[in-house]
């Protein structure tokens, strides 16, 4: 296998255009979408104020936030699809291209590089046989390194969606991604089991 991937440039390499399963017609029109469109505005003191949960909603039910969504939810709220994009496009906790089912962010700042982090990464990238920011071939897997995740105390820190994994050796990696796929047998499990 190849030498990881520089983080910067993961984002463009032509594997992130692996289908994934998109809508076919907009995402508010669905009954779940104006449920919580609805909610998320009767909470929120102005529409713009709902922009981070509704981009967090898109990202829920598709796993990215593609330009099409971005344009959906400026109308939604009534902002410009370019207010919508440069939020978007600010954050890094919100995906611009397609991941798998499991989107493993592995933090490699000081603590968790101290605790063997690279390591940790390393060997999550051959469970799964990718390289970073790659999705698996079965669809399950994206990898990627992490600058920070907020938890130096529990290093190295290990990010499956938005569940955080504390402690994690490079022994308990194979135990993690075992897991993590007979989660897809679980019912509802929504890509996240007791890891």
């Amino acid at each position: 296998m190849s030498r990881r991937i520089h983080p910067a440039v993961v984002g463009a390499q032509p594997f992130q255009l692996t289908a994934r399963k998109t809508f076919d017609g907009p995402i508010f029109e669905t009954g779940e979408g104006k449920r919580r469109l609805e909610a998320a505005l009767s909470r929120y003191p102005t529409k713009q104020a709902a922009l981070l949960p509704m981009l967090g909603f898109v990202q829920a039910e598709k796993g990215w936030i593609e330009p099409s969504d971005m344009v959906e939810v400026a109308e939604a709220l009534d902002l410009t699809p370019a207010y919508v994009h440069s939020i978007a496009t600010f954050y890094t906790m919100y995906n611009k291209h397609p991941v798998g089912r499991h989107f493993v962010q592995v933090c490699t700042n000081i603590s968790c590089h101290l605790n063997r982090a690279e390591e940790v990464l390393d060997r999550f990238l051959e469970e799964v046989g990718t390289r970073e920011g790659e999705i698996s071939d079965d669809g399950e897997f994206t990898v990627i390194e992490a600058e920070c995740l907020g938890a130096c105390g529990f290093a190295t820190v290990v990010q499956v969606n938005d569940r955080y994994l504390e402690d994690v050796t490079p022994d308990r990696v194979s135990g993690i991604v075992e897991k993590l796929r007979s989660a897809r047998e679980g019912a509802g499990t929504g890509g996240r089991s007791d890891t």
